[in-house]
């Protein structure tokens, strides 16, 4: 696909002015390091580049807010905001380290680290976008309490680039905890289920609470057994020393790590090609999604033997990736039926090219709010120009 990358927010407007009179269909886009995700934008589309849109336009450490260019880079910003001890309480998303902070809010990603913080979407105080037709629009403000008008920002994060091209965001931001210990608890399912369901209920707070299959663990150098990997927080080394304790009361097991073991299964979790252990970047990546309480149940499925695969224990979120050797299609299928039996769903990220003659695997499904997501797109974008063929929700989005 062509490649515009205007140097300006002025010549960013004209060229969509431009695009928009010759109805050419465009793709909104950040840093450019995730565009295979989803399904395919109709041939000839053109992505539009916001990557020389960058930088940090204000911080406020008082306040605890941020606003930056959307095409900002995600560590250059948490460096920008480490110097006043402050950090944006999010992963990056799994693979390549590269994102932009408009592409993260563009596909609705948080990770983990929303147990404890929320996410992206909840640190929202608002957001500069440019629709469709070349038009700068803005919604909420640049402090928590002067955040008004139409909620826009939930409503763009999600939508994959098919309503406006994110351009600037206001974000609300955290303290970096003094305090860190990473905890990691190797057992059945069935005792990391009781485990889990008490820390949600538990006043620890943990930062996160993540459940592994037992493939991602063997891809990460342990045992080929489930995990549960906990990060706790806190400004104090007695209540820390408590609250781990605490835990150890009801998992004898439990494993404190230091810092680079819990960096590693860190990294081995988003996938990274640096991780010692060298967790698969295969061709498929699917992110699974089911109730909470049906996460066990999903680990323990027949359907995702030898899959490396971790689940956010509170909102039963996370991925999974496999290559296309090891998962075949029809298993994809099987476990998209799964999740539904479970009241989750299936989405694929990435994957590998179907043979010739067959049709690849849906990146995701009708929503039963179809009607309504079309209805908004099309005030959004009456020429269905933004990212055609890729609208959340909507498996074959018509024109």
């Amino acid at each position: 696909m062509k490649v515009l990358a205007p140097q300006t927010l002025s010549e960013l407007q004209e060229q969509v002015r431009q695009l928009h009179a010759e109805a050419t269909p465009w793709l909104p886009a950040g840093l450019g390091s995730r565009l295979d995700w989803g399904p395919p934008v109709c041939a000839g589309s053109v992505v539009l580049s916001g990557r020389a849109l960058g930088g940090v336009r204000s911080h406020t450490p008082d306040d605890f807010t941020v606003t930056v260019a959307a095409g900002t880079p995600l560590a250059e910003l948490q460096q920008v905001l480490a110097a006043q001890r402050q950090w944006l309480s999010v992963d990056r998303p799994w693979g390549r380290p590269d994102t932009s902070i408009g592409g993260l809010i563009a596909r609705g990603l948080s990770g983990g680290y929303r147990q404890r913080y929320m996410g992206l979407r909840d640190q929202l105080l608002g957001i500069q976008l440019l629709r469709s037709d070349g038009v700068l629009a803005r919604a909420g403000g640049r402090v928590v309490k002067n955040v008004a008008g139409y909620d826009l920002m939930r409503l763009l994060s999600g939508s994959w680039g098919a309503l406006a091209l994110i351009t600037e965001v206001t974000l609300r931001t955290q303290p970096i905890p003094p305090l860190r210990r990473c905890l990691v608890v190797q057992a059945e399912l069935s005792t990391l289920q009781e485990l889990s369901r008490w820390l949600l209920k538990a006043s620890l707070s943990p930062e996160r609470i993540d459940l592994w299959s037992g493939s991602l663990a063997a891809a990460a150098g342990r045992a080929n057994q489930p995990l549960l990997l906990l990060s706790l927080a806190s400004i104090d080394a007695a209540t820390l020393d408590e609250q781990i304790t605490c835990i150890a009361e009801r998992a004898p097991d439990l494993e404190v790590l230091d810092d680079a073991v819990a960096a590693h299964l860190l990294d081995c979790e988003l996938g990274s090609s640096q991780a010692a252990a060298g967790a698969p970047r295969g061709d498929w990546l699917l992110r699974l999604a089911v109730p909470p309480a049906q996460a066990c149940t999903l680990l323990a499925a027949d359907v995702l033997q030898g899959v490396p695969l971790y689940l956010a224990a509170g909102s039963g979120i996370g991925d999974g990736w496999a290559s296309g050797t090891t998962l075949a299609r029809h298993r994809v299928e099987a476990l998209r039926r799964h999740c539904q039996a479970l009241g989750g769903y299936l989405s694929v990220l990435r994957q590998p090219s179907p043979a010739p003659g067959s049709a690849p695997v849906a990146a995701w499904l009708d929503a039963p709010a179809r009607p309504l997501i079309e209805a908004v797109k099309r005030q959004f974008d009456p020429k269905q120009q933004l990212a055609r063929g890729r609208l959340p929700g909507v498996a074959q989005p018509g024109g």
